[in-house]
């Protein structure tokens, strides 16, 4: 994301042309409607054909403006919040005045005298001045908000990031503190690859990682743990329909490895086969891990893997909503922990949520 792109996105004008955006608006617009409408003096029976004109003027206005305004928000963008603002009424004002003259043009309202126009193009220069530098004060602080909501996210995200990481690097060092004493080469070659692995984990900094970077980073570690667990150690991959930028928390398939070996196969002598099932349909990731499962194997478990399960829900639930779900279970003699979350396809960090 250029420097430009970043600047539009962040511009306190919302993109007016969405269908959401524009239907308030709309709406609004009706509403005022609705007020010049009845702040008029009582007639004794309500005028429709002035309402239906009335809304007619006023949504031309609307709609122009919001044409315009998403047009130039590219332009508007790139200048300070009080000059870009400034434009946003006087190009607001200045659509409406131009409206007013076609309208006094064609008679739409009934003739008026000379002092009764100077009146009416002043009345609505300042309506349209006024309401313009309200919505546009509320969009400003609607901005201001969500930026803050973001950075209360970005530094909760980074303080889970940073408590993970420790976790991840003791307990790859303490497999390969098991090798000194069996298998020194091995040992050795498990320290220069846990130099890479961890220099990988801190190669991109932020919350989101696209798949493949994450499935390279927990082939990294698998491939420290099986000096340590040799044959034991058994894997199967079913992927299927992931794409490879797909977004995921970094340091989230790695945990869930760590967490299969520790219950599934450290605590067993023949050790076992741990499946990696992963799949992506209908904007929804579903990833699920699972190990054999001894009931005699859990009080071997250690700790922190509890405290890493409990640091990805947190993560999970911060980025993407209580929609994400982390769940653990046990059937058929194997322990499954799985994940689920809503994601679009292309990896986008935290400051663009």
């Amino acid at each position: 994301m250029n420097k430009h792109t970043a600047a539009v996105d962040d511009f306190f004008v919302p993109e007016l042309c969405q269908s959401e955006a524009l239907l308030s608006m709309v709406l609004l617009a009706e509403l005022l409607v609705l007020v010049l409408v009845l702040a008029e003096p009582m007639q004794p029976g309500f005028d429709w054909v002035r309402l239906a004109l009335t809304s007619l003027f006023v949504q031309w206005n609307v709609l122009l403006s919001a044409a315009l305004l998403c047009r130039l928000r590219p332009l508007l963008a790139r200048l300070g919040p009080a000059l870009a603002g400034g434009l946003c009424c006087a190009i607001v004002v200045g659509l409406t005045l131009a409206c007013t003259a076609v309208a006094d043009f064609y008679s739409l309202g009934g003739p008026l005298p000379h002092a009764g126009e100077a009146k009416l193009y002043l009345r609505h220069a300042l309506i349209s001045l006024i309401m313009s530098a309200l919505l546009l004060r509320y969009f400003y602080l609607q901005s201001q908000w969500r930026r803050q909501e973001q950075a209360e996210l970005r530094a909760r995200i980074e303080s889970l990031q940073a408590r993970i990481r420790p976790h991840f690097l003791f307990n790859s060092l303490n497999s390969i503190a098991s090798l000194v004493a069996v298998d020194p080469d091995k040992a050795e070659q498990a320290v220069l690859d846990l130099s890479d692995l961890f220099r990988a984990s801190l190669a991109r900094p932020g919350s989101l990682v696209p798949w493949r970077e994450e499935v390279e980073l927990a082939k990294r570690y698998l491939s420290i743990e099986h000096y340590r667990l040799g044959e034991r150690l058994q894997l199967q991959w079913e992927v299927h329909g992931v794409p490879s930028d797909l977004p995921i928390p970094q340091l989230t398939l790695q945990p869930l490895l760590e967490n299969a070996l520790i219950y599934g196969i450290q605590p067993r002598i023949e050790g076992g086969l741990v499946r990696v099932e992963a799949s992506y349909a209908d904007g929804t990731f579903h990833l699920c891990v699972s190990n054999p499962y001894e009931e005699r194997g859990e009080g071997q478990a250690s700790t922190g893997t509890h405290q890493a399960l409990d640091n990805i829900h947190a993560r999970l639930a911060a980025l993407f909503g209580p929609a994400a779900s982390l769940s653990v279970e046990r059937r058929d003699g194997r322990h499954f922990t799985c994940l689920r979350y809503p994601c679009a396809r292309l990896t986008q960090e935290v400051g663009a949520l």
